[in-house]
This record gives structure tokens, C-alpha cells and sequence, in this order.
């Protein structure tokens, strides 16, 4: 069992040190045209689609691996790509990443579902700022709607559980690992 102190640890660490790697992956063209109100249609659908490439073998990954998360994980209910799928009429044409993060590990597992998890929060903000363009909402950047919030914060509270002294490392390896793949991806 963990406890409290190691519970704010895991998220103190996440968030310090995946800082570098998140700002890095942010930077990208999307967002930059995104903040200078910029932002066009085909530039949110390349997008998409580099997103699915990335998302879709990263859910099979955990699909492959969910006897290692209980039903509090809710994973179906998580998973993103249908989604994708929905933005994109052509998802299935779509290249996938070859470059994920090792997930071998329950720990790289939540590394990764970490960052993915996190991107829900930022696509929130994402869905609004396309509004405020004239640009569609898109179903990704929506996601969850208002249990955006609820399901995140269930799931850093699963995650401060499950981290362990032992863990603790390899979970925040895998997660600056996942945004530092991701980035390249999308690049």
C-alpha cells in the first residue's frame, strides 16, 4: 500500500519531471498556430491523424496488458480512438507509430497513460480554442466532456495507489519517455 506522502511524491515527480519533455511536445506546429489563432481545418486533421497513429498501438498495448488493471481503471471508457475514428473518416488508412515506449511493464504502462490521460485535460482547452477559430469541435478534443475532470482525477488517484517506491522510477521514466515518442511522432 502506498502511502499518502508517497502518493503526492509520484505526482509531484511526474509533473517535475516530465516538464522538459511536455513543453517540448506542446511546442509543436499545431499548438503554435493554435495560440496565434492561425489554425485551419487540414492542420487540425494532420494532427488527428498523427495522433491516432500514436494512440491506437498504445491502446492495444494496454488492451493486451488490462488483466494487470482492475475494473476502477475503467480502461474502456478511457480509450480515445473511437474518437479518432469518428474525426477521421479514413482513420483505418492511417500509418501507425513503430516508435511507442517500451510497454512491457504495468509501470511503463502507467508511464504512458499518464501522459495520455493528461492530454485529455489539455484537449478540453484544445476544443474551445478550435471553436473560438470557426474550426468544428472535434470528438478527440472533446472526450470526455464534463467527466473530463472526475475521470482524471480518479485516475491520479489510481495511479498514487498503484505507485510503489519500487515503481515509482520506471513510472516516470515511461512517461518522459511517452511524450519525448510522441513528440517525435508528430514531428
Amino acid at each position: 500500500m502506498t502511502s499518502p506522502s508517497e502518493s503526492v511524491e509520484i505526482l509531484a515527480r511526474l509533473r517535475q519531471e516530465t516538464r522538459p519533455s511536455h513543453d517540448a511536445l506542446e511546442a509543436n506546429e499545431f499548438n503554435q498556430a493554435l495560440t496565434a489563432g492561425t489554425i485551419s481545418e487540414a492542420a487540425t486533421a494532420r494532427f488527428l491523424a498523427k495522433l491516432y497513429g500514436f494512440v491506437v498501438p498504445f491502446e492495444e498495448q494496454l488492451r493486451a496488458h488490462s488483466h494487470w488493471f482492475g475494473p476502477e481503471w475503467e480502461l474502456e471508457r478511457r480509450f480515445r480512438s473511437p474518437l479518432l475514428s469518428q474525426d477521421l473518416p479514413a482513420a483505418e488508412t492511417l500509418p501507425l507509430a513503430s516508435n511507442l515506449p517500451p510497454l512491457h511493464t504495468r509501470a511503463q504502462l502507467l508511464g504512458a497513460l499518464y501522459v495520455l490521460e493528461g492530454s485529455t485535460l489539455g484537449g478540453q482547452v484544445i476544443a474551445r480554442q478550435l471553436a473560438k477559430n470557426g474550426i468544428p469541435t472535434r470528438a478527440y478534443f472533446s472526450g470526455h466532456a464534463e467527466q473530463t475532470g472526475p475521470l482524471w482525477k480518479s485516475f491520479v488517484q489510481l495511479l498514487a495507489a498503484a505507485a510503489t517506491p519500487e515503481t515509482a522510477d520506471e513510472i516516470v521514466a515511461s512517461a518522459s519517455l511517452t511524450f519525448q515518442r510522441l513528440h517525435q511522432w508528430i514531428e
